[in-house]
């Protein structure tokens, strides 16, 4: 089972991108994010006839999650538990039955913090907190979880090819790192720093001052699985490439195939 997650930066204006992808890559279940577009005004046709069931949590012109899947999508839930005032579309989670057995996945599009001093800061280091509490439920349950998504954190410095450039960004404060990393001493995984330690590992390339054509790039879109869900993996891969194609997302896909 390939499984993948993707910023795609607006599903409108990255639809026909979006396609070449799925056709080209045919993941059995993609995450996306950043879709930019309320439920009833999805794109649903163009993906249903490429063989993928759909669940989205939209919202007008900012943020919104999606998953798509060959197979059915079971017990879908919309939102992040922990803050019913909270009405950002930022998390949608489902599950789906397998010939081997039931895999559960989280797609997330974590708030971006910046700039700093402002009540973006604490609303981000708050989500975190409820997805660290409602991780350390879902691996209570003791069966494949994952948490996939722009988590808007640069993990370590050799996670951005001009690490001090982003020293007073949101996504490099020691808060914010200190966070995701309670997620993986909570027994979590990293997959793609499971999979290779390679230099110049980026996801994201900015649009701005010749980023990709330089790979001036950071990594910002994580895999995280549980203990059950690591032991299922056969590998990873980022597909950078896409960044090279006409009218991209500045962040690319990221997959992992479980042995599910």
């Amino acid at each position: 089972m390939k499984i993948a997650t993707w910023n795609i930066n607006g599903v409108k204006a990255r639809l026909e991108t979006a396609l070449q992808w799925l056709k080209e890559a045919q993941p059995d279940v993609a995450c996306l994010q950043e879709i930019k577009s309320v439920d009833e005004n999805f794109p649903r046709q163009p993906f249903e006839d490429l063989g993928y069931n759909l669940e989205t949590h939209g919202q007008k012109g900012f943020n919104g999650v999606a998953l798509l899947s060959k197979q059915p999508l079971e017990d879908v839930q919309r939102g992040l538990p922990g803050d019913d005032s909270d009405e950002q579309a930022r998390y949608i989670e489902a599950g789906v039955s397998t010939e081997t057995g039931y895999v559960r996945f989280g797609c997330l599009y974590l708030p971006n913090g910046n700039p700093l001093g402002t009540e973006k800061f604490p609303y981000k280091l708050a989500w975190m907190d409820r997805l660290i509490a409602h991780a350390k439920s879902r691996l209570s349950e003791e069966t494949p979880f994952l948490l996939l998504g722009d988590y808007n954190v640069i993990p370590e410095r050799a996670d951005a090819a001009k690490p001090d450039d982003w020293l007073e960004d949101a996504l490099f404060q020691p808060e914010s790192r200190q966070k995701f990393r309670n997620l993986l001493n909570m027994g979590m995984s990293e997959i793609v720093r499971s999979c290779t330690e390679a230099p110049e590992t980026y996801t994201f390339w900015d649009y701005q001052a010749g980023a990709w054509q330089k790979n001036n790039g950071i990594r910002i879109d994580h895999i995280l699985t549980s203990c059950e869900a690591t032991d299922l993996v056969n590998g990873c891969g980022i597909d950078s490439f896409v960044r090279g194609w006409e009218k991209p997302s500045d962040h690319v896909p990221v997959w992992v195939d479980l042995a599910a």
